[in-house]
């Protein structure tokens, strides 16, 4: 299995495995993380997914040179043709965690980015070296990077392919925590927990809201943050969210 996929009660746990690699993405790669992708977002008992890399030096190198450069060349001229993931083509509201272990590099930078919180071991590099290689980041590199970071920052990375370490990375706000190697899946599940506290339908309308909204007018998005408010308000667990909180006790959310 090139993606290590485990479920911890409300937690998808999803581990790159191609250590010899570095993490690398081939087209296995992507179709067995659609695969995936695609079970925990239709899988009512899961809320919130953490994503990783096997071993203690990379966290994902990007795309394998030897197989998705070639396809790319074959396929220049059609619309994204890859299988669904976080990166293109799957509408996922459901949270999800990047606990980079390492090297995050072109592809697998992308892969951080296209998630909603990113924990970052202290030996973690971040990097789109893409342009060193005659190409752009092709995975959402370019759109995603600057609505996370001041823009000067992200053109200096795109421009000149140049690595940042974790430090810089929490510097700039691409992270939101450093911690030491030993404590970065603890600290990333006691993240996920943090956020299966609260009403799940809410959380994932919360983030629809902040992602679909930013590509939108300021007027279009708050109709769009009406809209799912009007919806969530309907719900079971808004219901039992209010009665929770009048009866001062812990509410029981069945993502109803």
């Amino acid at each position: 299995m090139v993606i290590d996929y485990q479920k911890e009660g409300r937690v998808a746990v999803f581990t790159l495995n191609r250590p010899e690699a570095l993490n690398a993405m081939n087209l296995e790669s992507l179709e067995e993380l659609s695969r995936v992708l695609i079970n925990f977002k239709d899988d009512d008992e899961l809320w919130v997914g953490i994503i990783t890399g096997v071993g203690a030096r990379a966290f994902c190198v990007g795309a394998d040179i030897r197989s998705v450069f070639p396809q790319s060349k074959q396929t220049r001229e059609q619309s994204w043709v890859g299988p669904p993931t976080i990166l293109r083509g799957l509408d996922l509201w459901k949270p999800m965690i990047a606990a980079v272990n390492g090297y995050a590099l072109g592809g697998g930078l992308e892969i951080a980015l296209a998630c909603d919180l990113r924990i970052a071991s202290e030996n973690a590099t971040f990097g789109l070296p893409e342009v060193t290689l005659g190409l752009i980041p092709g995975w959402g590199g370019t759109q995603r990077l600057p609505r996370l970071i001041p823009q000067a920052k992200a053109a200096e990375m795109l421009f000149t392919g140049r690595a940042i370490d974790a430090k810089e990375a929490y510097r700039i706000g691409l992270v939101n925590k450093v911690v030491p190697p030993a404590q970065l899946m603890t600290v990333a599940k006691e993240m996920a927990e943090m956020v299966c506290c609260p009403a799940p339908l809410a959380v994932r309308a919360a983030k629809q809201a902040m992602i679909q909204g930013s590509s939108l007018s300021l007027g279009d998005g708050l109709e769009l943050e009406k809209t799912l408010t009007d919806f969530l308000v309907t719900t079971e667990d808004f219901d039992e969210g209010r009665q929770a909180f009048l009866a001062k006790r812990k509410a029981n959310f069945k993502v109803k």
